[in-house]
């Protein structure tokens, strides 16, 4: 049976409640994040108890500052997914609107331990929750106590002298640094989309591609990647993608274009997704098609390569 997706709205289903839960953001699921999950599923384990991850949706950044540049690193549905394969019976979905906003850091906890049934909650040790982020790991075990609910924190995870976080991992990625990135997520970081029509230059000349919109995103380097794809079927693909503007194209469109080596098929208006594994140059613009696709066979050549290490 797979990973069950609740809404912290709706009533608990009754198998679930005395559950372990770890509470957070987890975007990125990242080495810091999946110590504060393995901890709540140890826990769980040992009690014989239901074992759920929470996280928040929209991210509370979008919802109070709705203008900030697109940063997620993973969508709800890739989070699903990565809790299930940890081992989480269940992830709990905080939809975070006006309301949720307003609660009290009581009334959080109130909803945790009544409401929701919950058993024990452990987060970070940095992890803050209710109006005005009043509520901290402290506030969690003292009014956890009244509604029957335990807490535990789990402290950073450092990696080469730093704390691992989602924002180092963004900050590698704006840097084109996909080894870094990978290492501290655990897996290299992915865009999952709908395959759109674009305007079929790649098709011209001999590179077709499977064009995504990046949606809420964090916008990586801008330039050319080695990747890989899962594409429908659970099929692997190999390739090169352009992720940019396309200077060499008018009007500019932000999109990512993988053009995947050996395969073909149509792929309009179905779900893949896209792992960066190698920042292979920058975007550049160039006077003549004739140079252009000189370049991209250049490109996949050294993607090809340096995918098959």
């Amino acid at each position: 049976m797979g990973i069950v997706r609740l809404d912290a709205r709706e009533a608990m289903p009754p198998g679930l409640r005395g559950a372990i839960v770890a509470l957070g953001n987890f975007d990125g699921f990242h080495l810091g994040h999946q110590a504060v999950v393995g901890e709540a599923l140890a826990w769980a384990k040992a009690e014989g108890r239901p074992a759920l991850v929470a996280t928040f949706d929209p991210h509370p950044v979008h919802f109070f500052a709705p203008q900030a540049a697109p940063f997620r690193l993973t969508t709800l549905d890739q989070r699903l997914e990565l809790f299930g394969a940890a081992g989480a019976d269940a992830m709990l979905v905080f939809h975070f609107d006006a309301r949720l906003a307003a609660t009290t850091a009581e009334h959080f906890v109130e909803l945790l331990g009544r409401r929701l049934g919950v058993a024990g909650v452990v987060t970070g040790e940095d992890f803050t929750f209710g109006k005005g982020r009043t509520g901290n790991v402290d506030v969690l075990k003292t009014l956890g106590a009244e509604h029957g609910l335990s807490a535990r924190a789990v402290g950073p995870v450092s990696e080469r002298g730093e704390v691992v976080s989602s924002s180092r991992i963004r900050e590698a990625l704006r840097d084109g640094d996909c080894a870094a990135a990978s290492h501290l997520l655990t897996r290299p970081f992915a865009i999952r989309g709908t395959v759109i029509h674009g305007a079929r230059l790649g098709r011209t000349i001999g590179f077709p591609t499977a064009n995504l919109e990046l949606g809420e995103y964090l916008r990586p380097r801008y330039g050319i990647y080695a990747v890989s794809a899962v594409l429908p079927g659970g099929h692997v693909a190999h390739g090169a993608a352009n992720l940019g503007i396309r200077p060499s194209f008018d009007p500019p469109v932000e999109l990512l274009e993988p053009y995947f080596f050996d395969w073909s098929g149509d792929l309009y208006g179905q779900e893949i997704e896209v792992s960066l594994h190698h920042h292979l140059r920058d975007e550049a613009k160039f006077d003549t098609l004739e140079a252009l696709t000189a370049q991209i066979e250049r490109d996949c050549a050294a993607a090809r390569e340096l995918l098959a290490r």
